[in-house]
């Protein structure tokens, strides 16, 4: 206490590359059912607010509408793995050479979950919208559809050898999307990927399964720093960012919040949402008697290790 706190820093970084504060953009669908111009929206603000953006494989908005939209943006992608591999592999190339800094495999997912909301509000994707990033890549048939392409095309039998397919395919930097234990943190580390985002893919997958920020702990420690570590999921205010950090995450990603704030006003509301967790950070490190976000983070990461702060 009694420590002057009127300046204070939120910059991190992620993969190297510096962003204003520890907050960025989850992988979530269909931006366009929120707002208009969706994803392309999206962009729009977390371009002006210099954070990272992960475009989810099902926006309603192509890569290249997006890159033309924000070209300034700072964008990972978001990847499932198919059965016809072919299709993963033109996807990857299509945004690496569209500029995308990062993918963002995500692993759990071999199988859709039993998404009873879902089932419950009958929910089909309206027929003026599609999954832009495969307009003329699957085969058009009569197989029932599963949010916007045919059912049953992910691949189950994904594992950790495909790792190695992928990164045969780029020179992008490899981040897993859906840990949730040190073992599979470890894993992580042994198969070269650059980071991963402790996930439970906001809670849709499997009932019953570990809040993120009760996985954070063991997964950090585990991994001793040597990929970055980051976290989805129930975030909501400036303090559950700080509190990951804390953890030592590197970074949050948000997904439900973006979408109410598109809903709200577009771009703009996707603003205000960004906004409003960067000035609660802020704020909660000012109580917190801490300047810099960077030193919270290497605060986090001595505890880890047992060293005296």
């Amino acid at each position: 206490m009694l420590r002057d706190v009127s300046v204070s820093d939120t910059r991190t970084t992620v993969l190297g590359t510096e962003i204003s504060f520890p907050v960025g953009i989850a992988p979530t669908a269909f931006h366009c059912l929120a707002w208009h111009e969706g994803e392309i929206s999206t962009a729009k603000a977390t371009e002006a607010l210099n954070t990272c953006y992960i475009t989810s494989t099902y926006s309603t908005c192509s890569v290249e509408e997006i890159v033309e939209a924000a070209p300034n943006g700072y964008r990972w992608f978001q990847l499932y793995v198919y059965r016809n591999r072919k299709v993963s592999e033109q996807i990857v190339h299509r945004v690496e050479a569209l500029g995308y800094k990062a993918l963002v495999l995500t692993v759990d997912v071999p199988y859709t979950g039993k998404r009873r909301n879902d089932i419950r509000n009958q929910f089909r994707l309206p027929p003026h919208l599609k999954v832009k990033n495969f307009d003329g890549v699957f085969e058009e048939n009569n197989s029932p559809e599963e949010y916007g392409i045919p059912a049953n095309t992910l691949d189950p039998s994904i594992s950790w050898k495909d790792i190695y397919w992928l990164q045969s395919l780029t020179r992008l930097p490899i981040v897993i999307k859906g840990i949730l234990t040190k073992e599979d943190a470890e894993l992580a580390v042994e198969h070269g990927v650059q980071g991963i985002i402790v996930s439970n893919h906001g809670g849709r997958q499997l009932d019953g399964g570990p809040a993120t920020i009760d996985a954070l702990a063991e997964i950090v420690d585990m991994v001793q720093g040597r990929i970055e570590v980051y976290l989805d999921g129930g975030v909501r205010t400036g303090s559950d960012v700080l509190k990951a950090i804390a953890v030592g995450a590197k970074c949050v990603f948000i997904g439900r919040p973006v979408v109410w704030g598109l809903a709200y006003k577009g771009e703009e509301g996707v603003r205000e949402i960004l906004q409003i967790l960067n000035d609660e950070f802020r704020l909660s490190m000012a109580l917190a008697v801490l300047f810099f976000c960077i030193t919270l983070l290497l605060l986090a990461q001595a505890v880890q290790k047992g060293q005296e702060v």
